[in-house]
């Protein structure tokens, strides 16, 4: 499935997003791989196996011009993408009352206009080969709504929205989209994400907690994506308590709140 495809991996100095390049790279996928931090790049290019050809980008994905000169980047250096992994993300904890506009901007221009701005730069090239597929990373912060997590949230839910829309509007395209939603994941989103400036006792409550829930490996994470698209799969849940939440929201829409408190 992914001998000699041209998968487009945003976010892949680190996390799920090195994991996938590290797996998808020993599947003989052609790996177009870019992140800001580009140190963190470096390395997950020098973790490749010898024999997977890769180029790594520098790439803010905040920025709609900086996408569209990548995907013309790419389109040079590989002559097209057949798979567009949208994983770059951040994390912003901070309540409603406390979190400025600014804040809720910079959190939501990675994790909401990022993916947005992947999908618009590949889409074209996917639709004029009519094959293709866009992956759209998530979060169980995507399924449900959680105290301190409301700019994260909102981006995660837009993810989900936009990715369920494609859905249906590339159905018989020959090009799909693939929703994912990890769970605790062990990566290091929370320690280098931020806490508003005007941080209190809520803030702190939910970050002293945060690392309690980050269980599954990202290679184990990155492993259930492949997984998952392999089989078709239009959603894939991937992570420490997962499907738990999943359920949870689909049968209990109006008390998970109150359930989620007493899950560990």
């Amino acid at each position: 499935m992914f001998t000699n495809k041209v998968v487009v991996i945003t976010g892949a100095g680190s996390g799920i997003g090195r994991a996938l390049a590290q797996q998808l790279g020993a599947a003989g996928a052609r790996l177009a791989l870019s992140d800001i931090n580009m140190a963190g790049l470096e390395e997950t290019l020098k973790s490749l196996p010898s024999n997977c050809k890769a180029q790594g980008y520098p790439l803010d994905a905040s920025s709609w011009a900086a996408f569209q000169a990548h995907a013309e980047e790419v389109k040079t250096d590989f002559g097209t993408a057949h798979f567009i992994i949208n994983n770059a993300g951040a994390t912003l904890v901070g309540t409603v009352a406390n979190s400025s506009i600014e804040e809720f901007e910079w959190q939501l221009g990675i994790n909401m206009w990022g993916v947005l701005y992947g999908t618009k730069a590949f889409l074209p090239m996917m639709q004029a080969q009519r094959e293709g597929c866009i992956v759209n990373i998530s979060s169980v912060f995507g399924l449900i709504a959680f105290p301190t997590q409301s700019a994260y949230n909102m981006s995660k839910f837009a993810v989900r929205g936009l990715t369920e829309c494609l859905w249906q509007e590339l159905e018989g395209s020959g090009v799909r989209a693939v929703c994912v939603h990890p769970g605790g994941i062990k990566t290091n989103i929370e320690k280098a994400g931020r806490r508003v400036k005007a941080a209190g006792v809520d803030e702190a409550t939910f970050s002293a907690n945060a690392g309690k829930m980050l269980k599954t490996s990202p290679d184990e994470c990155a492993a259930d994506i492949i997984n998952g698209l392999r089989k078709g799969h239009k959603r894939i849940l991937t992570g420490n308590k997962s499907r738990t939440i999943f359920w949870m929201t689909r049968l209990f829409p109006n008390f998970y709140p109150t359930l989620m408190k007493h899950l560990a």
